[in-house]
């Protein structure tokens, strides 16, 4: 009974979220419901689109509501991991005289972490982030220290310009819960963001939740019934992505795919088909569910080989066909 009531305080809330968001974000009405689809799985997102399209402005925004602490960080190919952690400094103690080492936490120590053009630094930089996204620690100077809860990081990346960049690697990209595409706006939403931008006029936000509420959705979504012929779909999808895969791997993924999605993306899947069901007032995850993440969840996850790629085949064509192929 508890649960239930929970689940319908998480619906109230999350239309009141999406209230407070469409006062200063206009249109992208699916990029905002996977990224509460994300914060409620407690999964970290990069989004990937061109420079203007409001990702900085929506994640923040979004922490404004949720009356969250946020951190934005700016990669650079100068940043060094110790401008993410923090660092050790030595301190003069004015009452005994002594000096000693102080640890000065860093951007990291939020709980919205908004990694803005993730790709500009280097490995190393990176590296440091990869472990506060994994373990939800950070060590420094022999010394680690827990991040605050909730704790997520909404990355950036331009699609376009990839001069002096770093790529991500594998396994930092396989932290990321979902990708998200961020599109131009129709004409009519380009018009009212012109229109809404240039007036002058601002509008207040008002706080809908707090970290402990936000903590308890989070808590409650790996509470919703999901039956196995559901999870064996969401498996089944994820190994046919894979060439090597024994089993009826597709002839076209062998053709196109070097390596597809590992097991976290099937716990993904599952989990992600779990809040969808909850914020659509669904009390269990199903097929369609399913569906509706694997493209946030799978696209960043499959390696397409050479030939893929001269034949101009992307990720998301595989997804597309692997839909229709994979039976339900």
């Amino acid at each position: 009974m508890k649960d239930l009531e929970l689940a319908q305080e998480l619906l109230k809330s999350k239309n009141e979220v999406v209230q407070e968001i469409r006062k200063i974000i206009v249109g992208q009405d699916k990029v905002i419901e996977d990224l509460l689809v994300a914060l409620f799985c407690k999964g970290h997102c990069l989004f990937v689109g061109v420079p203007g399209l409001a990702k900085t402005l929506l994640v923040s925004t979004l922490s404004q509501v949720l009356n969250l602490d946020f951190s934005r960080i700016q990669f650079t190919p100068d940043l060094m991991p110790s401008d993410i952690t923090g660092t050790d400094i030595l301190h003069d103690d004015p009452i005994t005289g002594k000096r000693a080492f102080q640890f000065i936490k860093g951007p990291v120590f939020s709980n919205i972490i908004l990694a803005d053009e993730i790709n500009r630094t280097p490995p190393k930089t990176q590296a440091a982030l990869l472990q506060a996204m994994q373990e939800k620690k950070v060590t420094v100077g022999g010394n680690t220290y827990s991040l605050d809860q909730p704790f997520l990081v909404f990355a950036t990346q331009n699609p376009i310009e990839h001069e002096g960049t770093y790529p991500l690697p594998e396994a930092q990209l396989d932290r990321f819960m979902f990708i998200i595409n961020v599109s131009y706006p129709t004409k009519e939403e380009e018009i009212d963001i012109a229109l809404a931008t240039t007036s002058g006029r601002f509008s207040d936000l008002k706080s809908v939740l707090n970290a402990k509420q936000v903590i308890e959705f989070q808590e409650l979504v790996p509470q919703v019934p999901v039956s196995k012929h559901v999870a064996k779909y969401a498996v089944e999808l994820v190994q046919s992505t894979r060439p090597n895969q024994n089993g009826n791997t597709p002839e076209f993924v062998k053709e196109w795919i070097d390596w597809g999605a590992g097991p976290r993306a099937s716990q993904y899947l599952i989990l992600g088909a779990k809040a969808k069901a909850l914020l659509d007032n669904r009390v269990a995850a199903t097929i369609e569910d399913v569906q509706a993440v694997c493209r946030q969840v799978l696209e960043h996850r499959i390696i397409l080989n050479f030939k893929a790629e001269a034949e101009n085949i992307k990720a998301t064509d595989m997804i597309e066909k692997l839909l229709k192929t994979v039976k339900t």
